[in-house]
């Protein structure tokens, strides 16, 4: 079985090499959400129109704030699973540090 999922993960990651992880805000900077994919502006247009998770939906979640590019999706995975156990501080000093004035990064995607 080990050996099936192997396969389909090795041929998975030919198809996608890389993944970005990413995260979102609210208009009042008050709310966030950690997320990853091979796809970043696919992605974030979801969540703009409401179909990326409940989560963003409910609480309007939907100005990219950071985001990090891997040549690896995997390693892309591994770090969004990282992130989303940080504390809301940790998030935010990351933002701060590449997005000082906490624009929207979509629209220069």
């Amino acid at each position: 079985m080990l050996e099936k999922f192997q396969f389909i993960y090795l041929n998975i990651q030919s198809i996608w090499k890389e993944g970005f992880t990413y995260i979102l805000s609210n208009k009042n900077r008050a709310v966030l959400y950690v997320g990853g994919s091979t796809q970043l502006k696919f992605r974030v247009e979801l969540h703009m129109k409401g179909k990326g998770t409940k989560f963003t939906k409910k609480y309007s979640v939907h100005e990219l704030m950071y985001f990090e590019k891997y040549d690896d999706s995997h390693d892309a995975f591994l770090r969004d699973k990282q992130r989303q156990n940080w504390r809301s501080e940790w998030k935010w000093n990351l933002i701060k540090s590449q997005n000082p004035g906490l624009k929207n990064l979509y629209l220069n995607l």
